[in-house]
């Protein structure tokens, strides 16, 4: 299995070397962490794509599913990476959760490139430490929070907070060791299961926070630690799209959140918003403030709000400091070119002009199927094929299908799952309005016909 994965690893390795390698010359040289086939196709469809010669830095496996993260031999490898490059080496990109979100700063810093500091990312990365700034710029909007050490109360029942609320570690990914806490056995639950997995990303966090110049508070937390927060789950959520070049915000798109039934799990993003544009207002201004207060600049990022129409109350869940990744393809079905465009220009120091409005479709989604309440053990009894996708996706004119399971695996082995729910895959989708989004999201979910079953009735 070992040497399979190799080869595939190394064939994909050969097909960016020889996308990549073509007219390289007097180009732009862009560094793109944990590039893959699915995101090169994205970056080629930017204005100007013609100059940039786009480089791979690092495996996408090695910084996003790896089991563990050894960061000082990833660096290295970057650094490596970089220096035995033979031309000019004009910006390092990346769109990945992370732990490559930290340590693209680093890189930048050691080779004079332009973006934000590290220190302004860990104020965005770190739940704590982002949670003590943002109330510092806009306090009304943030919920009440605490931090937990999960190793240093494990026969406590006192809950930092009334229940429920939502307990997280200070950094992971993708919702991974996230728990909707009710009471006191789900808070000792949670506790336990945090203390068995919180390593996988407070190792690396703390090997990446000793290249940073801390305060005393947030270097004597360390990177073990977990952030309690009351549930804003209310309401309507999006996210504001936006970037800060020398030190002016803008904001260029809100993308609205679909969550699933249980209200953690996210089932899709739709572009552009629905919320009003009064709402979108407040949340531009409480944005720009926030990035104020972090000291974010030369970056792309993006800031997550609920809205709850009742109270007419927004409040911030989180800021991050890249674009994201999940939005690239809806953006390029409405506007007509892929926001990674906005992360290149940023990079480069030029004031970006975006969005083109020029897309094929009116709105456009990223729907994200899930199943709810399985056990890891069930197995993927029918799924569609590379060849049953593709023409699926002939079918569905302007849908993109990125399944994540295929016949014969448990949903155990899926990387693309949170503490409730395994997601099966991922499907953009464009549409002249959002009644014939939905349909045409219906209809192909049913066609590709994805179907589990327990281990003893899939052997049969």
């Amino acid at each position: 299995m070992r040497e399979a994965a190799e080869g595939r690893s190394g064939a994909l390795g050969t097909f960016l070397n020889r996308e990549l390698a073509a007219g390289m010359s007097e180009k732009t040289n862009i560094f793109v962490a944990g590039l893959d086939p699915f995101n090169l196709r994205l970056l080629k469809n930017v204005r100007q794509a013609e100059q940039y010669a786009f480089h791979g830095l690092l495996e996408h496996r090695e910084i996003t599913t790896a089991p563990g993260f050894d960061m000082e031999a990833l660096l290295d490898k970057a650094r490596h990476t970089l220096r035995s490059f033979d031309g000019s080496i004009d910006a390092i990109v990346g769109y990945w959760d992370f732990p490559s979100i930290l340590m693209l700063p680093i890189l930048r810093r050691e080779f004079g490139l332009r973006g934000p500091t590290l220190e302004s990312v860990l104020r965005c990365q770190h739940k704590y430490w982002s949670r003590v700034e943002q109330a510092k710029a806009v306090p009304g909007e943030v919920p009440d929070f605490a931090l937990v050490d999960p190793f240093a109360v494990e026969d406590d029942d006192t809950p930092p907070l009334d229940y429920p609320f939502w307990l997280k570690p200070v950094t992971a990914h993708s919702s991974l060791l996230g728990f909707l806490v009710r009471d006191d056995a789900a808070y000792r639950d949670a506790l336990a299961k945090t203390r068995k997995g919180i390593r996988r990303f407070a190792d690396p966090l703390e090997v990446l926070m000793g290249y940073a110049d801390l305060p005393p508070e947030i270097a004597n937390a360390g990177s073990a630690k977990c952030i309690a927060e009351q549930i804003i789950s209310k309401g309507e959520q999006c996210t504001l799209e936006g970037y800060v070049l020398g030190g002016e915000t803008t904001v260029y798109g809100t993308v609205d959140s679909v969550r699933g039934p249980n209200r953690s799990s996210f089932e899709g993003y739709e572009y552009p918003s629905a919320l009003p544009d009064a709402v979108q207002a407040r949340m531009r201004a409480s944005a720009a403030r926030v990035v104020a207060q972090i000291g974010l600049d030369d970056t792309p990022f993006n800031i997550e709000f609920f809205y709850e129409p009742d109270a007419d109350r927004i409040w911030l869940l989180e800021i991050n400091a890249r674009i994201s990744k999940s939005h690239s393809p809806i953006f390029e079905k409405v506007a007509g070119v892929p926001h990674k465009e906005v992360m290149i220009d940023v990079a480069l120091g030029r004031k970006p002009d975006y969005p083109a409005r020029s897309g094929a479709f009116r709105y456009a989604a990223k729907f994200m199927p899930r199943l709810y309440d399985r056990s890891d053990d069930e197995v993927v009894v029918n799924a569609p094929d590379e060849a049953e996708r593709r023409a699926l996706e002939e079918r569905y004119p302007g849908t993109d299908i990125q399944l994540h399971v295929h016949e014969g695996m448990r949903l155990g082995d899926l990387h693309h799952r949170d503490s409730y729910s395994h997601e099966l895959g991922a499907i953009f989708m464009g549409a002249e309005d959002r009644e014939a989004l939905h349909e045409k999201y219906r209809r192909l979910l049913e066609e590709m016909d994805i179907r589990t079953a327990p281990p003893e009735q899939a052997a049969r």
